[in-house]
């Protein structure tokens, strides 16, 4: 079966959209424009890179803020982000512990399209990417080409490597 062949997503009727195992994306409401996310099937949950992060009351609503290095290897670009915090939730790290999590909801962009993703918020400084797109983010929407990177999303120079 090629890939035009596919049959189409769940109640739609175009075929899925064919991503790479890495793409860069636009988190608009954090006032993220670009930042490289790792595709990653293995994961059910997405996780974006963040320090700092204070919990804070907002008219009536648990708010979080948190800051940001969007590139890899780049401490002098910060953007501050807020959100309204859904909940705590245990995740299982990729090293096998379970740590619990601040989670929000925020919409992504890949390419020309942009739906809601819950995020959860974690120290990344030491992966290679400071966001991983989960399964849950991508189901429905994408395949993935395992082999092939930036297919949706023609990365700036500064987002490369790895």
């Amino acid at each position: 079966m090629t890939v035009e062949n596919l049959p189409p997503a769940l109640g739609s009727e175009a075929p899925l959209t064919v991503i790479g195992w890495r793409e860069s994306v636009a988190l608009p409401e954090l006032g993220i424009d670009d930042i490289k996310a790792k595709i990653d099937t293995g994961a059910r949950s997405s996780a974006l890179h963040a320090i700092n992060i204070e919990q804070f009351q907002q008219d009536g609503r648990d708010m979080l803020r948190f800051q940001v290095h969007p590139y890899q290897r780049d401490c002098q670009h910060i953007v501050i982000a807020a959100a309204p915090l859904l909940e705590y939730r245990e995740i299982r790290n990729s090293g096998g512990q379970t740590q619990c999590r601040p989670v929000i909801e925020t919409p992504v962009r890949l390419g020309e399209k942009q739906w809601l993703i819950e995020l959860t918020l974690t120290n990344r400084d030491v992966m290679g990417f400071r966001l991983l797109l989960g399964r849950q983010a991508v189901r429905q929407r994408f395949l993935v080409d395992a082999g092939k990177s930036f297919l949706q999303s023609p990365p700036e120079d500064r987002c490369q490597d790895p």
